[in-house]
């Protein structure tokens, strides 16, 4: 944990808002790491809160490209998931539906203790499937739900041939692979992770190029995995076959209050399929759900294209202010803009790397 506090400080560094970083203990006793920013203008105080929750092997430190941007409108916290990251990480049920309500009651009493009547959240990946999973079960304290490129949507489907032809080597080592924890293999290669991380993920090191010239981020990816894989074992109960969740998130969506708007934003370019965006609409047709998707963008959204993720958040979380939802307007610039569509083109299906989250 040293080593990954070290790198997350190297990481921190740069921002110049005042924030805080602290843990946050629960009623349970259970600590959550949590990374808080202060508004600079006057009056922004009074600006609903926004809460970033990152996706499965990931922490606080993979939004330094959102956190000042977002932070100088608006309140905002960030914080790492039970079980990843700098919190505590305990053992969690065997049974998909309880693990569940285990991380929503995780969230709903960091809630709590933090203070927040209400917030704009936003999920990245697992943290979009246990955004939803959070705002059924609490829609009293969410303005306004922002799924990116949301994990556990669909169903599985019944035939994968003709949806996943991955090599016949990635379906043997899906196989290997399938009987551990998802990164059992990077906490198996000691002082050589980093290395193993940054060769099955140079993408990593260019997402945030602009910041570190260095190996900080794969560094902070391989310490943030190199902990007991409590929120690991967690997630690997949660799935099936890697791609999939076990409890579906589009069988209940419709349980959120129509009274709750939803925007659902994709990479253009991200393996998550975002026809699951068409679905939410269609099952919750009296409601607003707005989906988008960034050009150029995979998986990582907001490290992809920070410059356009943080403008299109700005512009959802400024409506709720206003009392309206409307859709982030598209602006008229060439490729890798924010591309606003009531119908995503889908994308092909590809193999759920977990290092990929």
């Amino acid at each position: 944990m040293a080593h990954l506090r070290a790198v997350e400080g190297r990481i921190l560094q740069g921002i110049k808002t005042r924030f805080e970083s602290r843990y946050v203990t629960l009623p349970s006793a259970e600590r959550i790491w949590t990374l808080s920013l202060s508004p600079e203008s006057e009056g922004r105080g009074e600006c609903t809160p926004l809460v970033l929750v990152h996706g499965f092997g990931g922490g606080v430190g993979l939004w330094v490209q959102n956190l000042e941007p977002l932070g100088r409108r608006r309140p905002l916290h960030a914080f790492d998931l039970l079980g990843f990251g700098r919190s505590s990480r305990p053992t969690f049920p065997a049974d998909p539906e309880a693990v569940e309500a285990e991380f929503v009651r995780s969230i709903e009493e960091w809630r709590g203790q933090v203070g927040l009547t209400n917030m704009i959240l936003l999920g990245h990946s697992l943290g979009g499937y246990l955004a939803a999973s959070y705002t059924i079960k609490h829609p009293d304290r969410v303005k306004h739900l922002i799924l990116v490129d949301p994990w556990g949507f669909p169903e599985r489907p019944s035939d994968l041939s003709e949806t996943w032809k991955p090599p016949m080597w990635v379906k043997a080592a899906v196989a290997i692979l399938g009987r551990f924890n998802f990164l059992a293999v990077l906490r198996a290669a000691g002082p050589w992770g980093p290395a193993l991380v940054q060769r099955f993920r140079p993408d990593l090191k260019r997402k945030y190029a602009e910041r570190f010239e260095d190996d900080t981020i794969v560094e902070y990816v391989y310490h943030c995995n190199a902990q007991t894989p409590s929120g690991e074992a967690a997630f690997k109960v949660l799935s099936e076959s890697f791609g999939w969740a076990k409890r579906p998130m589009l069988g209940r969506i419709h349980l959120i209050p129509k009274e709750i708007p939803i925007t659902m934003i994709y990479g253009s370019r991200s393996w998550i399929e975002p026809s699951s965006g068409e679905k939410v609409k269609h099952l919750r047709s009296d409601s607003y759900v707005h989906t988008m998707a960034i050009e150029g963008a995979s998986h990582h959204v907001y490290a992809d294209r920070p410059e356009e993720f943080n403008a299109a958040i700005a512009e959802i979380c400024d409506s709720v202010e206003e009392g309206s939802a409307s859709p982030p307007r598209t602006p008229p610039s060439p490729p890798h803009t924010v591309a606003s569509s009531p119908s995503p083109v889908p994308l092909p299906p590809a193999l759920l790397n977990p290092a990929l989250e």
